[in-house]
C-alpha cells in the first residue's frame, strides 16, 4: 500500500537535504547557480525525482545547463549519501536531477500577458473614438409602429 504522505513528506526532506548539500557540501563550482526547486518520489520510496533550476552568473548571462547537468551527475553518489544519513529511511532512494522548466514557462507566459495587455490597450483607445453605426436605439421605429 502506497502512503503519499509519507512519500511527499520524504521528497521535502530529500530536497532539503540536498539543497543544502548542494550549497555548503559539495564544492563543485559547476553547481554554485543550482538551486534545488522540488522532488517527487515513487510510491514505493524506491526512486526520487529531483528538480533544478539553473541561474547565470549575472542577469542577462544564459545560464550553462549542460554543466549543471553534469556536476549533478558527478555528485549524484555523494548527494545520495547525504539523503540516506539525513533521511534515515531503510533503503535510501535512488536520485535523478530534472531540469525545471518552470521559470522559463513563467516567463513565456509573462511575455503573453504583455503582448495581450498592449493589444487590449490599442482595442480601448479605438474604443473611445467609436460611435455607433447606426442609430442609438434601433429598435425605435418598431416600438412607435406598436403604440398605434
Amino acid at each position: 500500500m502506497v502512503d503519499q504522505a509519507r512519500a511527499r513528506r520524504l521528497a521535502k526532506r530529500i530536497s532539503a537535504v540536498v539543497a543544502t548539500a548542494i550549497e555548503y557540501e559539495i564544492k563543485d563550482p559547476r553547481l554554485r547557480f543550482v538551486t534545488v526547486t522540488d522532488a517527487k518520489v515513487s510510491g514505493d520510496l524506491r526512486e526520487a525525482n529531483v528538480y533544478y533550476t539553473v541561474m547565470g552568473e549575472t542577469i542577462d548571462a544564459e545560464p550553462d545547463y549542460a554543466e549543471a547537468a553534469a556536476g549533478l551527475d558527478a555528485a549524484k553518489g555523494v548527494l545520495r549519501s547525504k539523503v540516506g544519513a539525513g533521511t534515515g529511511v531503510k533503503f535510501t532512494p535512488i536520485l535523478s536531477f530534472t531540469l525545471d522548466k518552470v521559470p522559463e514557462v513563467a516567463r513565456e507566459m509573462e511575455e503573453l500577458l504583455a503582448r495581450a495587455r498592449a493589444i487590449d490597450d490599442e482595442v480601448a483607445k479605438v474604443a473611445a473614438n467609436a460611435k455607433h453605426a447606426g442609430e442609438a436605439d434601433p429598435y425605435k421605429a418598431d416600438r412607435d409602429d406598436e403604440d398605434e
